[in-house]
């Protein structure tokens, strides 16, 4: 399903197909906010921005391609930001979750209340918790990562390191 926006590089009665929407959304909401955000901390000299992606930003095959480029751009301008508003003592990371079963995703992956235990993960009777994530968010946020910056911590219960067809542990 692709989305028609206009291009910069068309005439004004042309379209041209790009992303699905929601890949779109995922990274263009992420640059399009930077500006207020970076502006903001830079006025206080201090801050800390976190961004939120997605294990698809570091292994292939987990999704979409278009959601997967968007998860990268989501990454890639986190450390790109990290970079640039460092000298001001501004740190920029990136929140990367595996599968969250909300409501959402519950009803994308055809899950139960059981079935989301099922889920693979490298951590035996875990589940990945909306809290989770907000706690992740938290400790990048918080005075105890004060000097972490450019980083996208990854909360996805060993599943990006893990490959179970070895199954040799």
């Amino acid at each position: 399903m692709y989305t028609l926006h206009p291009s910069p590089l068309a005439s004004k009665s042309k379209s041209v197909k790009v992303y699905p929407k929601e890949a779109s959304e995922n990274h263009i909401f992420s640059m399009a906010s930077f500006p207020q955000l970076s502006a903001a901390a830079r006025r206080s000299g201090k801050g800390s921005i976190i961004t939120t992606a997605s294990v698809c930003s570091t292994v292939g095959g987990a999704a979409s391609h278009a959601y997967t480029s968007s998860k990268h751009a989501v990454v890639g301008l986190a450390r790109n930001a990290a970079v640039e508003l460092g000298k001001y003592g501004i740190r920029v990371n990136c929140v990367s979750p595996y599968l969250v079963a909300t409501p959402l995703a519950k009803d994308f992956f055809k899950l139960d209340d059981e079935g989301e235990s099922g889920v693979y993960s490298n951590l035996k009777g875990k589940v990945l918790k909306p809290e989770d994530v907000a706690e992740a968010a938290l400790y990048l946020a918080s005075d105890e990562a004060k000097y972490v910056s450019g980083h996208n911590l990854l909360i996805d219960g060993g599943f990006t390191i893990v490959n179970p067809a070895f199954g040799i542990f």
